[in-house]
This record gives C-alpha cells, structure tokens and sequence, in this order.
C-alpha cells in the first residue's frame, strides 16, 4: 500500500514539474518584436523561439539572415537573452504569449536601453493588411542621407517581391547589412536588429524612380532624413581611395598586447617576409563582424595562411578598461573561433584614437579599416569599410578582387 502511494506521489511530482516547466518556456513559432526608441517610434523584426534539446534558441530574422541566439534562460516569468556579441542583452517578463522589458546595451562607460515588447504567433512584421504596391523598386537607388555639411551619399540596393521588400544600404564605412520590410501602397518600410544595428528606414515612393520623405531612425535617439533617385549606374567611391598614409611613409608599426596580456609587436619574426593584413576593428562593430566571418569562416585564411599570409586585429573597444576589452573581445574570439591574435589597443573608436595609435595614418574614415602590407613590409593597400554578404553581387565581387590581390602580394618576392 504504502509503494502504491509513493509511485502516486511521484507521479503527480513528474507532471506537476513537466507542467511548471512547460509555463516557464517561450511559445515556440515565429514572433514579432517591437522596440521603440526616444521619439517613441516603433522599429519592428521578427524571431523565431524552437527547442534545442531541454532549451529554447531565438533565431532573429532580417532577410535572408537568420541569426541565432542559444542564450536563452527562463525564471518564473522572468526572461534572459544574451547576444552572442556586441555586449547586450534582453531583460523580459514573460506572459500568455507577450514577452515585456528591455533590450540593454553595455557600452564603455554606461548602459542604453530601449522598451521592448514581443507577440506570439505573429508572423508580419510592419503591417498585417497591406495596400497593393503602387511601385516596383527593385534595383540600385543614389541615395541621399542628412542635408548640408552632414550630407552622404550611399547606394540602395532593393528586392521586391509584391509586398516583400529586402535589401540594404552601401555606404563608404560599410553596409547597413540584411533589411527586411513591406511596400504597401506608396509606403516603403525596411528594419533590421541584430544585436547592435537597430534600424527603421520608412518613406514615400513619388513614382517608379523617385523615393522622398525618407525618415532613418538608428538606436535610440539617432535620426536622419534621406531621399533616394533610381539609378542602375550609382556607386560609392573606390575602398581604397579614401584612407592613405601621411607622406613620406610607407610602413607603419606598432606594439600591443593580445588578449592574454602578451605583447606583439609587427616587427616579430612571424610577420616578416609574410604578407599582412591588419584588420582595424571592435567587437561592438557589425561591419567587422562580417569581415572577421569572411576571413575565418568564409575560407580566406585556410586558404591562404599556409601560403604566407598573417592576419593580426587592432581593436578599438569602447573603453580603455583592459580588462572590461578583455572581456568582450573574448567573447568575439571564441564565437568566431578566431585563429590570429586580437591586440587590444587601448585606444577607442572616438576622439581621432585611431589615428594617435597609429599616427603614420593621414586620416581614418571608420570602422572596419583594413591594411594591407607587402613583404617587404610596405604598406600596399588600405581598404576603408566592408560591404558584407547582405549586398549580394557587392561582396562577391570584393572576395574575387581581394583574393587576386592577395594572390599578386605572395607571387612577389620579398
């Protein structure tokens, strides 16, 4: 009698547990996120919630990006999600299908938030009735962002697909990676969130080759006007005109410590008669993260390391604090499974910094930047940006002229 009644018992523990367990999980399926930043405009994406084993993943969508998140934990109502890189995180109450908090960024010296809410089984992302689109905007546009001494001009590159829009902005210091929106009537709208860049670009089509009334909303206060003019020639200036050594110089040289503490210098043994490619970057940088994705992930340093090429990354974080950049940089090395060392400069990405840690450059447009040196130890080239595989033909065409290039510097004698 008395075992008839401890297998009851621990009947009703394992249901009681399974059923607590099952309320403190994410609804899986496809969610719609909204947050919404200072002047109260709303920047929406959408996240897809599955189960990994006895966890929860978010995969984040833009485009044909599908970003994925594995840290996800769950305490009572409350709910964590840590972003693989770039140093933030969610904080959330969970309710029936609604997730409410915050979404935080730890930057150098303080935190930003912005109010974020979430719906379950909410596949749309901007509208859930559309208008039937006036216009077609597939193709490149010269675009116009901000107006007088702020002026810059990018490419836009769209895809549309009756209401689906996706697509993206190239700019000098990179791209502004996978956009996914709607046209519905004469309104276009384009998002993307990926853990750092939090986007909102809306505007009005005036007809099949004219955008105005452009409105860019980045974070949480930033905001640019922007018009575009359809324009199958429109491009960006050569990457590699627009940053250069001060005359007279040729080489440049520097000494920090990796991650470890440890200092490399560039005169060490293992980059001499190698050809050389600095990377300058952060880990709070999109743009270098999809640099750094190309060089290890994408095959260029398999490919060409046992050829003679060494990689070395200058990092610029947001703080000078050793090992706060020790940290973050961490992380960034073990997500990407990085291969070559990540000097920690000590310097940060504002205040002419870049230029004070390597002051034989003549000027620095942004971030990522990346030299290019001979054996001989020459500078040879200097790349400004990286447009990444959100731009589609753009970055093809980059791997294919940056290999040639690479090949050339080892085909030479040192």
């Amino acid at each position: 009698m008395m075992n008839h009644a401890r297998l009851l018992l621990l009947i009703f523990l394992v249901s009681f547990t399974s059923i607590a367990s099952a309320q403190n999980r994410l609804k899986t399926g496809t969610w719609r996120g909204i947050l919404t930043n200072e002047s109260k405009h709303q920047l929406p994406f959408n996240f897809e919630v599955s189960n990994v084993g006895d966890k929860q993943q978010i995969t984040i969508i833009n485009g044909t990006e599908h970003y994925q998140v594995p840290d996800v934990t769950t305490n009572g109502d409350s709910v964590f999600v840590k972003m693989p890189l770039f140093d933030s995180e969610f904080r959330l109450k969970m309710g029936d299908g609604h997730l409410s908090g915050n979404w935080i960024r730890h930057l150098g010296d303080h935190d930003s938030a912005l109010p974020f809410t979430a719906t379950a089984n909410t596949p749309w992302r901007f509208l859930k009735d559309v208008e039937k689109p006036a216009y077609d905007i597939s193709g490149r546009w010269a675009a116009v962002f901000g107006e007088g001494d702020g002026r810059d001009e990018l490419v836009g590159e769209f895809k549309q697909d009756g209401n689906k829009l996706t697509g993206t902005f190239l700019s000098t210091t990179g791209d502004y990676r996978f956009l996914e929106g709607s046209v519905s009537g004469d309104r276009m709208y384009l998002s993307c969130f990926d853990g750092c860049h939090a986007f909102l670009f809306t505007a009005k089509i005036k007809d099949g080759n004219t955008i105005v009334d452009g409105e860019n909303y980045s974070g949480y206060s930033a905001f640019t006007k922007w018009t575009a003019v359809k324009n199958a020639n429109a491009k960006l200036p050569d990457a590699y005109s627009l940053t250069a050594l001060k005359p007279g110089y040729k080489t440049i040289s520097f000494t920090f410590p990796d991650i470890d503490g440890k200092k490399v210098s560039l005169s060490d043994a293992r980059f001499k008669n190698k050809v050389v490619i600095v990377q300058m970057l952060g880990s709070w940088c999109p743009n270098c993260m999809d640099e750094t994705n190309f060089i290890v992930n994408g095959g260029y340093y398999k490919k060409y390391h046992p050829k003679g090429v060494e990689i070395v990354g200058l990092a610029y974080e947001r703080t000078t604090d050793f090992k706060k950049s020790q940290k973050t940089l961490a992380q960034l090395k073990n997500h990407f499974n990085i291969p070559y060392p990540l000097l920690i400069t000590g310097y940060t990405p504002s205040k002419g910094d870049p230029m004070k840690s390597l002051p034989m450059l003549a000027d620095f447009k942004g971030f990522p930047t990346t030299i290019i040196i001979d054996k001989k130890g020459n500078v040879r080239k200097i790349h400004t940006g990286f447009n990444g595989p959100g731009t589609g033909n753009h970055y093809t065409e980059f791997i294919v002229e940056f290999d040639k290039l690479t090949e050339d510097l080892l085909a030479e004698k040192g």
